[in-house]
């Protein structure tokens, strides 16, 4: 598989799990805010900081998308490396809140860890390659 097809799969993928997860958390909270890792959710008036997170995720997952599908595969892998440190934010937030460590490392960490990768391969396929000084051609004599 070459790079260009893996970066595109590992993107798509991003794409659409970070879509998933934030309708998720704007469609029905009170049954996705456990997965986040935190020990216990927000009850009253705090339940709208869930909508306000999954908001923030399908809007990252819509910039995302569409320089995926626009071919700005430069900008992508920027915006990848970015949005990353949102999830590495989350991991965060679970760890200082005493939430899982499982669910810190394993899903935020993990995933952010995951689109370094995927951005930084972005980069690389994207990078403009070293161009050797071209050979003088021989004059005829």
């Amino acid at each position: 598989m070459s790079l260009k097809k893996l970066n595109t799969a590992l993107a798509a993928v991003f794409v659409l799990f970070i879509l998933w997860f934030g309708s998720e958390f704007i469609l029905s909270p009170e049954t996705t805010a456990p997965g986040f890792g935190l020990p216990s959710r927000p009850s009253g008036d705090g339940g709208g900081f869930l909508v306000v997170k999954g908001i923030r995720d399908v809007v990252m997952a819509l910039v995302l998308g569409v320089l995926l599908v626009t071919g700005h595969r430069r900008a992508l892998g920027w915006a990848i490396l970015v949005e990353s440190l949102a999830a590495y934010g989350d991991m965060t937030t679970v760890l200082a809140h005493h939430g899982s460590m499982a669910t810190a490392f394993g899903v935020h960490g993990l995933t952010a860890t995951l689109m370094v990768v995927n951005g930084l391969l972005l980069l690389r396929e994207t990078r403009n390659p070293a161009t050797a000084p071209a050979a003088a051609a021989p004059q005829p004599a």
